[in-house]
């Protein structure tokens, strides 16, 4: 049975707020960080008596370090600080520590002396049944491979002493986990896992600062995890992470997201490996989505006014109401967007907390019904409000930033919703129709929960993130990642924001969490298109002259292309020769804007280069 715990160094507070985290996000044990241990004021049976009754277990008591190597007398005293560990250890009520490999000044090299240091410790340690686990640290001064750390348990052959394995020290170095196979499952008694951005930095650096939860960066700690459960280890599966970001985060949600993320890994290694010793929780495969069903605004009467001039501008039509409630839906294409007026219920919640503002997505889905258990196998929240008559039962669940996602498919008929609750009052025209599908959602965000984004989607949806991308705006940078689907069939952009000078920043500052600031449609013909909705009213972003001198220049346009593109404030990109378009709206209220896109056969990205220029010109419109 899968069993987790993680190190009270990963997350931000003082002991007890970890310990409290820790036992809410659901972990079966802790590993106490000396430092947290010292730090606390209480003594070792008192925080033994803390963790367990938290229902927890510690499962290690770490690090103890520059051990094994010394000359006299550092030895000697090595071997007396070792004695006073376990005293600690023993008042904790936990029987295995961690030795690192040393970085000490004095330490000397040798496998053989490493191994018999090792051998007498475990002698020690025997005597009080305690058990000592050994790892190679990717910056030790002669130990920093974990082949060599398991040659030397391996010549100190004793049964009180075992391997600790940490993916960051493997994958950290670039070494292959394969040679992890070898080892037997039984010498290895404690595996580590954390994740990292791949960044060129000094490894003690990197490691002390940007590691993350596994699914959040850029190691292949799934292809560490199939290494491990095929020596046949069947112990606990923990998590060390050091990271600045997280030291400042909330506890409770950095070990949410780290249960969420062992859960997530042990499932993608269960499916590509045979069966092991460890049980991973079962939960049904990563959803797929296969597109956007409905976008739901929150507003008041008046606001949905404002909003509803804005989307006829755009040539959406209104073409149904609820049978039971003050929701109103527009259409175009395949784009449904939801207004909701309604005076009780999430929705008004969310407007009285948020103003208007995107409080619910729809997503189109393979199996509504499975993607809902996947959620709750991952410890997402289901949501769930009052069905009224004739409604059907959406599955639906609460998401990172406060809002709420439902799932819809064509399985279970749930995508005659539209048939079902709500009543034709018109129809779209067929001369009005220029905007096609959601082509990308893009959310703002605080970029501390860029993270619990990302591994909220990629976790549960079929979806692979792209690099994290600077975007210039005037007040500071912007952190961008895209978030897709493998045929593109749904795009997720998040944008972190560091201050609230910026765009992003200064539209989440206003709201309880992150929100969704903009939204994209695809067109065929953004000309057309332009030039259809400028005739029913869109009030397009102005763009500044000198942007089309530039574009005209770096991309080689014709005088007749650039005056077309600056006639209807049409930004341009380009890749590998395939063209992107953007048009964008003016602001609504405190920076919400529509986006309107046409990308020409082969093109992937999402107009990166215009980034600045559009923020720059949303700013001229909400200073």
């Amino acid at each position: 049975m899968l069993k987790t715990g993680i190190a009270t160094v990963s997350i931000s507070g003082d002991l007890i707020e970890k310990l409290d985290a820790i036992e809410a996000a659901g972990f079966d044990g802790v590993e106490i960080f000396e430092q947290d241990f010292i730090a606390f004021d209480g003594k070792p049976r008192e925080v033994g008596q803390m963790v367990r009754d938290r229902g927890l277990e510690i499962m290690l008591f770490q690090p103890f370090r520059d051990f094994e190597g010394l000359p006299e007398p550092d030895r000697t005293r090595a071997f007396d600080r070792a004695e006073r560990k376990f005293d600690v250890m023993e008042e904790l009520g936990t029987d295995l520590v961690l030795i690192c490999s040393s970085v000490h000044p004095k330490a000397l090299g040798g496998v053989d002396r490493a191994a018999d240091d090792l051998c007498e410790l475990g002698d020690r340690a025997a005597k009080r049944n305690l058990r000592v686990g050994y790892e190679a640290l990717a910056w030790g001064t002669h130990v920093d491979d974990h082949r060599d750390a398991w040659e030397i348990v391996r010549r100190a052959d004793h049964q009180n002493i075992g391997l600790i394995v940490d993916s960051f020290h493997t994958l950290g170095r670039k070494l292959s986990p394969e040679s992890i196979r070898a080892i037997p499952g039984d010498k290895i008694f404690f595996v580590q896992l954390a994740d990292a951005p791949l960044i060129e930095m000094d490894l003690l650096y990197w490691s002390r600062h940007f590691r993350n939860m596994p699914g959040e960066g850029d190691l292949d700690v799934t292809a560490f995890m199939k290494a491990v459960v095929a020596t046949g280890y069947d112990g606990p599966i923990s998590l060390e992470i050091f990271n600045d970001q997280f030291r400042g985060g909330s506890p409770r949600k950095i070990a949410a997201d780290g249960q969420r993320s062992l859960l997530a890994l042990m499932d993608d290694v269960a499916r590509d490996a045979p069966p092991f010793a460890i049980t991973p929780t079962p939960m049904p495969s990563r959803a797929s989505i296969e597109g956007v069903a409905f976008i739901e605004f929150a507003a008041d009467e008046a606001e949905a006014e404002r909003l509803c001039i804005l989307l006829a501008s755009m040539g959406f039509a209104h073409t149904r109401q609820h049978i039971n409630k003050a929701v109103s839906v527009w259409e175009q294409g395949e784009i449904r967007i939801v207004i909701n007026i309604e005076r009780e219920g999430f929705a008004h919640s969310a407007y009285l907390s948020r103003g208007t503002g995107v409080c619910d997505v729809g997503l189109m889905v393979d199996d509504a019904h499975a993607c809902a258990q996947r959620a709750g196998a991952l410890n997402i929240a289901h949501f769930r409000q009052p069905i009224g008559q004739g409604e059907l039962n959406l599955p639906a669940i609460q998401a990172v930033g406060g809002g709420v996602m439902h799932f819809l498919d064509r399985k279970s008929g749930l995508d005659r919703v539209w048939e079902v609750e709500f009543e034709q009052v018109s129809a779209v025209p067929n001369n009005q129709t220029v905007l096609t599908k959601v082509d990308h959602i893009a959310q703002s965000m605080d970029y501390e929960e860029m993270l619990s984004w990302s591994l909220f989607y990629t976790s549960l949806f079929d979806l692979a993130k792209r690099p994290i991308v600077d975007v210039i705006d005037p007040g500071g940078i912007v952190r961008s990642q895209v978030i897709e689907a493998p045929d593109r069939a749904m795009r997720f952009t998040l944008n972190g924001a560091e201050t609230d000078r910026t765009i992003a920043g200064r539209f989440v500052a206003g709201r309880l969490g992150s929100a969704v600031q903009h939204i994209a449609f695809a067109t065929d013909d953004i000309f057309e298109a332009a030039t259809r909705l400028a005739d029913l009213g869109f009030e397009s972003l102005p763009i500044p002259t000198n942007y089309y001198d530039d574009a005209a220049a770096r991309l080689g346009l014709s005088d007749a292309e650039r005056a077309s593109l600056e006639a209807h404030d049409i930004l341009v990109d380009e890749e590998d020769g395939q063209r992107f378009y953007q048009l964008y709206s003016r602001p609504y209220g405190d920076g919400f804007f529509f986006e309107i896109v046409q990308r020409t056969k082969g093109y992937q990205g999402y107009g990166a280069a215009n980034a600045a220029y559009r923020t720059a010109a949303l700013r001229r419109l909400l200073n």
